[in-house]
């Protein structure tokens, strides 16, 4: 029993994994070994540990599976390579050295049906009950009904792109700043002022400028960061020697209206006229969530979680932190290269904890024989 005077009931099995279902108050509530939340590259690579260690496991996101992967700008190209985006052990085959935004969303849904994982997207968690080995989640799902579910463990994956870091000045919140950017069109013969000095703000400014856009870019530091692409960083650059792309190095903004943004500049204050704010000022882990969770966090500025390096259990019993939560504030030192082995980890200390798997360890045999089965797998609000 799971300790909330539950009634038990049986559930057919899914994909080789025994389930339980139970009745919770009004509710019939599904149960399984393992609950991550979080459906992105290392949410799906902890699930795919659980599966092939033989215990049932659902993924719950508020979005679509790799939601931040599908937010990232339309026609972005990966740093990286494709074998360094893998997880369970299933290539990423690709004619480029580098492979495309839309590349990536492709071969992850693909892995997520090989391995038949149960992804509930959608889902939004709000609020958790219960503790280790009886952990009791209460969502939301996409038409705004109550879903619940029982769970013996618990991986947080819910990385960071979701809550980006503030200006913290008047005007933020106008329906003129954004601080995702998806493709150059909207901002044609536009005055558009981009926010930050790295990466995404630099390729931004870039493709801004090129597809027709009055671009200008101001940031806090003294110049273009030192951690951008060698072969992006002399790019902007020139762009702003060459007097292409504005740009307001140790410059704060002070204030954002509906057609201009005033600037506090080294020579002082300067209003300048504006269309659009793109703020690349990057993003962080939800910490409310965290420490609703009772995790506790370091000291600031990096509020790096508690947690066990070995395990990736944090100092609650029975809930793992994976991805790039674990860095806190400082999100350039885990990436999905990285991010995506932090499954193994956890799945290690499940089979310590939990001993004997509730159904049969996933199959790469049995996956192939059942490929040309229709897919139920990812749900949506249903």
């Amino acid at each position: 029993m799971c300790g909330f005077g539950a009634c038990f009931f049986k559930f057919p099995s899914v994909a080789g994994i025994r389930c339980n279902i139970y009745l919770v108050g009004e509710f019939i509530v599904e149960q399984f070994d393992v609950l991550i939340i979080g459906a992105g590259p290392t949410g799906l690579a902890c699930a795919i540990e659980a599966r092939r260690a033989g215990y049932s496991a659902v993924a719950l996101d508020k979005g679509c599976v790799v939601n931040s992967l599908y937010n990232y700008p339309t026609n972005m190209t990966f740093f990286t390579t494709p074998e360094l985006l893998e997880i369970g052990d299933v290539p990423f085959v690709t004619a480029r050295q580098k492979p495309s935004r839309q590349e990536a969303l492709e071969y992850y849904r693909k892995v997520a049906e090989f391995y038949h994982l149960d992804v509930r997207q959608y889902h939004s968690v709000t609020r958790t009950e219960g503790a280790d080995g009886a952990f009791l989640v209460h969502c939301v799902d996409g038409l705004g009904c109550p879903v619940e579910f029982l769970a013996r463990k618990l991986v947080v994956a819910t990385g960071y792109y979701d809550l980006p870091n503030q200006l913290a000045c008047p005007g933020e919140d106008l329906p003129k700043v954004t601080h995702y950017y998806r493709e150059p069109h909207p901002f044609n013969n536009s005055d558009v002022v981009v926010v930050g000095a790295k990466n995404s703000a630099a390729i931004a400014a870039l493709e801004l400028w090129r597809h027709g856009a009055r671009v200008t870019l101001v940031h806090r530091g003294a110049g273009i960061a030192s951690s951008v692409k060698y072969w992006i960083k002399p790019d902007i650059e020139n762009r702003i020697k060459n007097h292409e792309i504005a740009a307001y190095f140790n410059t704060s903004i002070r204030k954002i209206t509906p057609d201009s943004i005033l600037l506090v500049t080294p020579q002082g204050e300067l209003r300048l006229k504006n269309d659009f704010v793109l703020a690349m000022t990057g993003y962080h882990p939800d910490f409310d969530f965290l420490r609703a969770l009772g995790v506790e966090l370091s000291d600031q500025p990096s509020s790096k979680p508690v947690v066990d390096v070995h395990t990736l259990e944090s100092n609650v019993a029975g809930i793992y932190l994976a991805g790039v939560i674990i860095a806190g504030m400082n999100t350039s030192e885990i990436f999905i290269e990285n991010g995506r082995y932090h499954g193994r980890q956890i799945a290690e200390d499940l089979r310590r904890k939990l001993g004997g798997s509730s159904g049969e360890p996933f199959e790469a045999e049995n996956a192939r024989k059942a490929a040309s089965a229709p897919s139920t797998h990812l749900r949506n609000a249903e």
